[in-house]
């Protein structure tokens, strides 16, 4: 584990609200130079805690008003049916996220779907027919705020 300090915790809730910001404008908003701001961002990566960067899609504009979080809970629990079950599931792209948990069900998925009769077509026709599927409870998503790690 690497020792934090409020800099580089700064620079981390900075960036985890918008990553595509210049080390330059980044070290101006925190009183650093250029080279010092892209030394600590790349010691962040080096130790693993800047773990790569992504794109935030908005499904809403992309077509996809429906988020639903299911709890999948698998009738059968070997390690042959958690493999089989985690392949097929990868393979469903309106299946956003795969957590694999301890509690009430096996498995969480992030689901996006159109509308709700097109999240009930993948529903039955896709994941329901997956492989050791036992349960299935479904949350359907109202609102939602996105916030940084605890920094």
């Amino acid at each position: 584990m690497i020792d934090l300090d409020e800099t580089d915790r700064a620079i981390l809730r900075a960036l985890s609200r918008d990553a595509r910001q210049s080390a330059g404008a980044l070290g101006r908003a925190l009183g650093l130079s250029q080279p010092a701001t892209w030394r600590r961002i790349n010691r962040l990566r080096a130790a693993g805690v800047i773990a790569g960067q992504r794109l935030l899609l908005d499904h809403a504009a992309l077509g996809f008003g429906v988020t639903v979080f299911l709890g999948v809970t698998l009738a059968t629990k070997g390690r042959v049916s958690l493999e089989d079950f985690e392949r097929a599931v990868s393979a469903i792209p309106e299946v956003q996220t795969v957590q694999h948990v301890l509690g009430l069900y096996d498995y969480r998925l992030r689901v996006v779907a159109r509308d709700l009769p097109d999240f009930e077509r993948v529903l039955r026709r896709r994941i329901m027919t997956l492989p050791g599927v036992g349960q299935v409870d479904a949350n359907v998503l109202l609102s939602e705020e996105r916030r940084p790690g605890p920094l």
